[in-house]
């Protein structure tokens, strides 16, 4: 708590009047009495609120919302170098680490491997071969992962699951896929393997106009899927999130001659278009159900609207997108900067954060609880501050 606390006596956060609300709270949050200002450290307040609020022992279980959120802190522990965040995040995963370098899990979904992040940075930080034998296991689980026809990872290795891909799923895997790739010399698999298996989604999952269905089901037999095409009716917008964050991701890492990397790049740009064109023009963010922001019950969330920001600004950033998505990534920015504020204990609150979802249809999606400081929007958040704070 201490960087909140010299923000605060310096003057650079404004505190409202709001009540905390714990971080898988179903319901909205009251209105700010003050907007933030882009110049604030965020990352910092939001970082120092949530170790506040959660342990290490606290925060959760082996599971992607902290993994996500602790990535987040991770990145902004590269650009701090406080010594108290890496160590938070190695209190989290040695909870699930053995002294031989074994993990209790058995990554039967890819929503289980998501983690696996947390065990490349920690042995790059450390060197400690627990952490190299951990991340092992996923790589190694993946040769035995069941597949669809052409080669796509299953959301999960279960019956209600089977034969099914869900946008989601590209980003729980493929990213820190490439970083194991990276850490410990395997980048032929791991990059051939991350493409592959975006290139497989995106041509299952992206329709025109360049926005993706949330799921498909190779089988068709989900109570969801189209009888012809097996996908799922919505664009669902955090879905369509981790998606666009994988992309980038995994063109940061594969090599310029990657036989997919070209489709690769074509699929951003045509889901950049379709991010334009279903931005809300009023607030910068983005629809729970991305192509229906004129139905009055759809409602624009934060983890999804920070997802795009992300993978906007570091897309035009790096050239694979043109130039003036840097705007519509600045817009989202400050649409989603409007979403944070600082309560009354002093503790910085995120707010309109879709719970996590099944797939489902429309009146099931804008139904959905709008959280605040739920770990979805936190864990975003922070890697699209990260990109933006100092552009």
């Amino acid at each position: 708590m201490k960087r909140l606390h010299a923000l605060l006596l310096a003057g650079t956060l404004s505190v409202g009047g709001l009540t905390t609300l714990p971080a898988a709270a179903a319901a909205p949050a009251p209105s700010p009495t003050t907007r933030p200002a882009a110049r604030t450290d965020w990352s910092a307040a939001m970082v120092d609120s949530t170790t506040a609020r959660y342990t290490p022992d606290t925060i959760g279980g082996w599971d992607y919302p902290v993994g996500l959120y602790l990535y987040g802190q991770y990145q902004v522990y590269r650009r701090t170098h406080d010594a108290d965040l890496l160590a938070y995040i190695k209190s989290y995963v040695d909870r699930f680490v053995a002294d031989d370098g074994s993990i209790d899990q058995s990554f039967d979904s890819l929503d289980s491997m998501q983690t696996g992040r947390l065990l490349v940075a920690l042995h790059h930080e450390t060197g400690d071969e627990r952490y190299r034998i951990a991340a092992r296991q996923i790589r190694d689980r993946l040769d035995t992962y069941p597949r669809t026809s052409d080669g796509g990872f299953w959301h999960a290795d279960s019956d209600s699951r089977a034969h099914q891909l869900w946008a989601d799923g590209v980003y729980m895997v493929n990213p820190f896929l490439v970083e194991y790739g990276k850490e410990f010399g395997d980048e032929k698999y791991a990059d051939d393997e991350a493409a592959e298996q975006l290139y497989v989604y995106g041509r299952h999952l992206q329709v025109p106009g360049g926005l993706l269905k949330h799921a498909y089901d190779e089988s068709g037999t989900a109570s969801w899927a189209d009888p012809d095409t097996g996908l799922a009716p919505e664009h669902w917008c955090r879905a369509v999130g981790w998606y666009s964050m994988a992309l980038v991701n995994v063109l940061d890492a594969i090599p310029a001659d990657q036989p997919r990397r070209a489709a690769l790049v074509d699929s951003l740009r045509r889901l950049a278009d379709g991010l334009e064109r279903t931005q809300d023009p009023a607030s910068g963010r983005w629809f729970q159900v991305m192509d229906k922001g004129d139905h009055a019950d759809n409602w624009t969330e934060t983890s999804c609207s920070s997802m795009f920001t992300y993978a906007l600004s570091r897309g035009a950033q790096q050239g694979y997108l043109d130039r003036h998505f840097d705007a519509v990534a600045q817009r989202g920015y400050r649409g989603v900067l409007q979403r944070i504020s600082v309560g009354a204990d002093g503790r910085t609150n995120l707010t309109d954060i879709s719970v996590g979802t099944n797939v489902g249809d429309y009146a099931f999606y804008v139904a959905r609880p709008r959280a605040t400081n739920d770990l979805h929007g936190l864990g975003a958040f922070l890697l699209m501050n990260e990109q933006l704070r100092a552009r």
